[in-house]
């Protein structure tokens, strides 16, 4: 399985690729050392990602797929319906996907997103407009918000939680 490593203005980026599909993208406390993409599949996520920092990108347009059960891939399926700069509660999330009772069902699959950024779930919040449970670290999540409020010239752009 070929991986790359990139460097972000938020920690070192694991890349995983799984034949034609991009299947991971998880941030890293640890250090790790920069390594170049060994595919043109990886360097088009590398380029993407650097795009979305630069502020230049919304929209990632190459082929992911991770495994999941169905409900999971439901889950991750809405979360790609959420734009860029939008923020969207576990509460609004489980009633547009007609489940209002399946929040924690929704947080659990969220959570268990292997491809951070691409499939947004840091656009998740609580219902009271708190920022919640996040692999990569809250004060990540809090970055990406600020980041895309930023750039999007909208909104908060200092969150506080």
């Amino acid at each position: 399985m070929p991986i790359a490593y990139y460097r972000t203005p938020v920690g070192i980026t694991r890349i995983t690729q799984d034949g034609d599909f991009i299947a991971g993208i998880s941030i890293r406390d640890e250090e790790y050392e920069v390594s170049p993409p060994d595919t043109p599949l990886l360097q088009l996520a590398i380029n993407q990602l650097e795009e979305y920092f630069a502020g230049k990108r919304k929209v990632f347009d190459f082929p992911i797929k991770q495994p999941g059960t169905d409900f999971q891939q439901q889950v991750w399926e809405n979360l790609l319906q959420i734009d860029y700069g939008v923020t969207m509660s576990y509460a609004q999330l489980s009633n547009q996907m007609k489940n209002p009772l399946a929040i924690r069902a929704i947080a659990a699959a969220n959570g268990k997103n292997n491809l951070w950024i691409v499939v947004p779930c840091h656009r998740v919040i609580g219902s009271d407009g708190s920022l919640t449970g996040y692999a990569g670290g809250l004060w990540r999540k809090q970055w990406l918000l600020e980041h895309e409020a930023n750039v999007m010239g909208v909104g908060q752009t200092r969150l506080n939680f």
